[in-house]
């Protein structure tokens, strides 16, 4: 299991974009990789309401989690986010335990070979999603995000 807490996130460019970066099948730490760099890019306005939200992968989400989820088939769910919103928090809330996005190794990696989705851009979608449940950000506000991110990068 690969972890990262993005509080302490270089803004590096891990060069792991693109399939042919990979000789083997991508492992934990090369998705970890792959999320600080999408979260490096994350507009700096946004970036500052992260510290202390961990993100860990995972080769793919157990039967507890599906059931919790609704979800019927594990290859559905590529992240997950655990914690309480900030639109639900207070500030004389205590916090019980730390916010967290689950990153699904193999259901990603099973979008990225069915769709031909660049990997980096693909590890950056679930991440943004999932953070934006952080946020407790509409759909509408989750596209405004990315496609503000995709402006940035070209």
């Amino acid at each position: 299991m690969g972890r990262l807490d993005l509080s302490a996130l270089a803004c590096a460019d891990s060069g792991m974009n693109a399939p042919s970066a990979f000789t083997t099948s991508p492992g934990p730490d090369d998705l970890i990789a792959l999320a600080e760099r999408a979260f490096a890019a994350i507009p700096a306005h946004l970036a500052v309401h992260l510290r202390g939200i961990g993100i860990v992968v995972e080769d793919a989400p157990d039967d507890e989690i599906l059931e919790e989820m609704g979800v019927e088939t594990p290859w559905e769910l590529t992240g997950l986010y655990r914690g309480r919103p900030l639109t639900q928090r207070s500030v004389s809330d205590v916090v019980q335990e730390p916010d967290m996005i689950i990153l699904y190794r193999e259901p990603i990696l099973l979008e990225w070979i069915e769709t031909g989705e660049d990997l980096y851009h693909l590890v950056r979608n679930v991440l943004v999603h999932e953070i934006a449940h952080h946020f407790g950000f509409s759909d509408a506000e989750i596209t405004a995000l990315e496609t503000q991110m995709d402006k940035n990068t070209d």
